[in-house]
């Protein structure tokens, strides 16, 4: 591993997210960092590059820029080349960038190496169980956006478009894209580890179903 890329990295990573809202803050990053160090131990791939591209993944995402899509692998290939890194690397880490974010239901994941797929599924895996929804509430919340509304069903987007322009519920952020992503990780080891994070998901949906819609027992009358 080039250690100095990565720290050099690493370091302007954190500067720039150190005060950002927990849902993509530098805790974020560095947990999607280590777990694509794990799946990388596991499955292979190229580690400089799923290094990079983990610690950037966010760098310019569209929910923390403005609503500016597809940019952050302009603004990761630039921070490389600043750093020194030759073209064709800065290159490789841009496109993995690009082709990290989920981007709606009806969009099928481009899986075009090993290493955006070991970065794409790191980065699922934080979006997974416990902390997925911890995150995905506190993200509504910051977006003013109710837990539920009963009459109002999720959307299966067919565009990345009308996937980022949707503003629904926080309860069917899990149904258009939070317990879809046991299904489209792609690795087997991410699989193995995403199997206990989508049914404690699925647990706690239902039970807020159940919660929310709970009704008082008959007392029996004698």
């Amino acid at each position: 591993m080039n250690t100095q890329l990565i720290h050099n990295v690493r370091s302007r990573v954190e500067e720039q997210f150190r005060n950002h809202s927990v849902d993509h803050d530098f805790d974020h990053i560095l947990r999607v960092y280590n777990m694509a160090m794990y799946l990388q131990s596991q499955e292979g791939g190229d580690i400089d590059t799923i290094a990079c591209a983990a610690l950037l993944h966010d760098i310019s995402d569209h929910k923390l820029n403005g609503g500016k899509l597809n940019d952050g692998g302009r603004v990761a290939k630039e921070l490389l080349l600043e750093l020194g890194t030759d073209e064709a690397f800065a290159d490789a880490v841009a496109k993995i960038v690009d082709g990290v974010s989920f981007k709606g239901a009806g969009i099928a994941d481009e899986a075009f190496n090993k290493e955006v797929q070991i970065v794409r599924d790191a980065d699922r895996l934080d979006a997974m169980g416990a902390i997925g929804i911890a995150r995905a509430f506190h993200f509504g919340g910051s977006r003013n956006r109710p837990f539920f509304i009963a009459n109002k069903a999720p959307e299966e987007h067919a565009t990345f478009e009308a996937y980022v322009s949707g503003n629904s519920h926080t309860i069917n952020h899990f149904h258009e894209k939070l317990l879809l992503l046991q299904d489209r990780l792609h690795t087997e080891t991410a699989r193995k580890l995403g199997e206990k994070r989508h049914k404690l998901m699925q647990s706690f949906v239902d039970d807020f179903y159940a919660d929310w819609n709970f009704e008082a027992p008959q007392r029996n009358k004698e």
